[in-house]
């Protein structure tokens, strides 16, 4: 090797002195070629471009076999598949009225002041129920609840619902001239004279609300265990809008009312949606039901499985006479 190869080699290094044949008509190395003309440079751009043709499309064919039946996948990054300066179109929302109605439950409410409450105006009329917590003063209210626990003949009836006899979860008597029907049980008129207790409150309650009641129910639930369940108290004997005044005696328990909703078609009602109204009703209390109470609402004392002890309960009530009926 003589000196100038030996300089161009330790320039260039080992491999300017190694040729190599090229597809674009040159040798690299070459020392009759320097650089590539304008032509070969587009020659070589031109194949590039065709091979990085060949590649995607041998890419996406491969692609295109392994996702049969699959929606297409974009090739390479996700982000490069659209323009991201070029806003995308958004879609237009048409407003359809649902065609089912979105049913929604008022919240329940708990009523443990005094006052008058329209519970509802519809569909019949106002609902109207008048509370009064201490109508009776304590020492008085223990006092009737020792006369009423004695003199009152409490017994244990069944109900029947569906035709299936069940006893009820409580004792019961009715005072009145007429009998009284309800749930598949009939109550027998009763002549006898009130005892002094039911005739003094009876008394007291006309004073108050101008109202002559004819006729009661007494209720005694023994513990937390006895309970009445929901119904209305709308039978024909007292008439479109009776008047019901509740008192209580002995150990507080829970009152509830709810709503009835429209019947279906074959009669039913679901009352999922129902609001319901809640009144601890201590001993002393006065609960009156005027109104379209008993024809819009349904009122229960439901179980409760903590220790209560016995409670009295009076609902004096006015019959109509079957020709008003």
């Amino acid at each position: 090797m003589n000196f100038d190869k030996k300089r161009r080699a330790r320039v260039q290094g080992g491999w300017a002195t190694a040729p190599i044949s090229n597809k674009g008509g040159f040798k690299l190395g070459s020392p009759s070629v320097s650089k590539p003309t304008q032509n070969d440079e587009s020659n070589m751009n031109i194949q590039g471009k065709q091979r990085s043709s060949d590649y995607l499309s041998r890419q996406v064919l491969s692609q295109a076999k392994s996702n049969k039946g699959k929606p297409p996948m974009p090739v390479g990054p996700i982000w490069m598949a659209k323009n991201v300066d070029t806003p995308s179109p958004r879609s237009t929302f048409v407003f359809e009225d649902p065609e089912e109605e979105i049913k929604t439950k008022p919240e329940d409410k708990l009523i443990t002041k005094p006052g008058v409450f329209d519970i509802s105006t519809e569909p019949s009329g106002v609902s109207r129920i008048r509370y009064f917590p201490n109508f009776i003063e304590p020492s008085m209210s223990d006092s009737f609840y020792a006369e009423l626990y004695k003199d009152i003949p409490w017994r244990q009836r069944h109900d029947i619902h569906n035709g299936i006899q069940a006893m009820q979860p409580r004792l019961t008597a009715w005072f009145s001239d007429v009998p009284y029907t309800y749930a598949g049980v009939t109550e027998p008129s009763n002549s006898v004279e009130w005892p002094p207790a039911l005739r003094q409150l009876k008394n007291q309650l006309a004073e108050v609300t101008g109202v002559e009641f004819n006729a009661l129910a007494a209720n005694l639930y023994r513990d937390g265990h006895d309970s009445i369940g929901w119904h209305s108290d709308d039978e024909k004997i007292f008439g479109q809008t009776p008047i019901i005044a509740s008192l209580s005696f002995g150990n507080e328990r829970v009152f509830e009312l709810r709503k009835k909703p429209p019947a279906s078609e074959s009669g039913e009602r679901d009352y999922t949606f129902s609001q319901v109204i809640r009144i601890p009703l201590q001993s002393g209390a006065l609960l009156i039901m005027e109104g379209y109470t008993q024809a819009d609402w349904q009122h229960r004392v439901p179980k409760e499985y903590h220790d209560r002890g016995p409670r009295i309960n009076i609902t004096f009530r006015v019959t109509v006479p079957e020709a008003d009926r």
